[in-house]
């Protein structure tokens, strides 16, 4: 396994039972306790003489590390080069690929943080599976093996797929970080507190529900409600994501008739300004 990024670290180490050594990137990804009595060894070693090689690199730097290795000519036919990015599918791999390496790309479905906890998210962990048509089988028993549940996704919706899991996730962190801010702001001693409640009742909602679940003054089309969300965030870094999710809420909630149109009118005004 080569690499740094977290969501191949933990399959890495879910994978290195088999007797898997690593390279490692930086300080931080080596240290890293999920990594523990996993060998290390020098790059162009675990590339010549590995049957499967797992990269794990951040997305920007796959391309320049599978052409890298190529030069090398340590990659052989018929070894296994596997990627863990979610955006990249097998065209990343072609330098590889033409050496004539197996490529496969496979991408969970989840947040890691290189920490041994890590491993107890893998079980039913979806992981998107992306490979030639005859390695397909091959990909998806890589992914039962280590607990996982395959989905197919083609080469061209891989960046589709990868923005969808990082609006929803990433995004969601920032948007839940910016709700602390401003509850803390407001003299709430224990913001978290507060809100899980609350979130894990709204997120159970949207995803048994979908926009049948907003509520809130924009799907009412409170229009002085929001008009005095945005008096009080006019300062606040929470003020340009408020307005833009305001807007996208209210397209939602239209759309799906949360919201008449008529109530919307006075919404968007007030969010025009």
């Amino acid at each position: 396994m080569l690499g740094a990024g977290r969501a191949g670290s933990a399959l890495g180490a879910a994978l290195r039972r088999a007797g898997h050594t690593i390279v490692a990137a930086t300080p931080a990804s080596r240290d890293r306790p999920l990594l523990d009595g996993v060998p290390r060894r020098p790059a162009d070693e675990v590339v010549a003489t590995c049957q499967l090689l797992l990269l794990t690199v951040p997305d920007d730097a796959l391309a320049d590390l599978a052409a890298g290795l190529a030069a090398t000519g340590a990659a052989r036919p018929g070894q296994l080069v596997v990627h863990a990015s979610g955006v990249h599918g097998l065209g990343v791999l072609a330098p590889l690929t033409a050496a004539g390496a197996l490529p496969l790309a496979l991408h969970p479905a989840m947040t890691f943080t290189g920490e041994e906890t890590d491993l107890d998210r893998i079980p039913g962990t979806t992981v998107a599976v992306t490979a030639p048509e005859e390695l397909r089988a091959a990909g998806e028993v890589l992914v039962l093996e280590v607990g996982g549940e395959p989905v197919w996704v083609p080469e061209e919706l891989r960046p589709l797929w990868h923005a969808g899991l990082a609006h929803g996730a990433n995004h969601l962190v920032t948007l839940v970080g910016q709700a602390v801010d401003l509850l803390r702001r407001a003299g709430v001693e224990q913001p978290a507190h507060v809100l899980a409640p609350l979130l894990g009742a709204a997120l159970e909602g949207a995803l048994r529900s979908g926009d049948a679940a907003l509520t809130g003054p924009v799907a009412r089309g409170d229009a002085a409600t929001v008009g005095a969300h945005l008096d009080v965030l006019a300062d606040d870094p929470a003020w340009p994501s408020y307005v833009a999710l305001a807007r996208a809420t209210a397209d939602r909630a239209l759309a799906s008739g949360r919201l008449r149109p008529a109530d919307a009118v006075g919404l968007l005004e007030v969010l025009a300004r």
